[in-house]
């Protein structure tokens, strides 16, 4: 498990990914999630602009992401 610190109330899933550098560009993200390729909390999540906030995991290709405030 991965925790990324956040300084925000919350934090869009499309650019989540990107700050925990799970991908390279905010358009794999979109790609990856679209597809059904990311988990939240356990269950698949198809919205990119999902808000993370403080607590949630992220999975995605087989790596976890906690989201912790900074």
């Amino acid at each position: 498990m991965e925790y990324i610190a956040i300084e925000t109330e919350f934090i869009k899933l499309q650019q989540f990914l990107k700050f925990a550098n799970a991908v390279s560009q905010g358009s794999d993200a979109k790609y990856f999630i679209q597809e059904g390729k990311v988990k939240v909390n356990g269950e698949v999540c198809l919205q990119r602009g999902k808000k993370i906030i403080e607590g949630d995991t992220v999975e995605f290709e087989g790596k976890v992401y906690t989201a912790v405030k900074a």
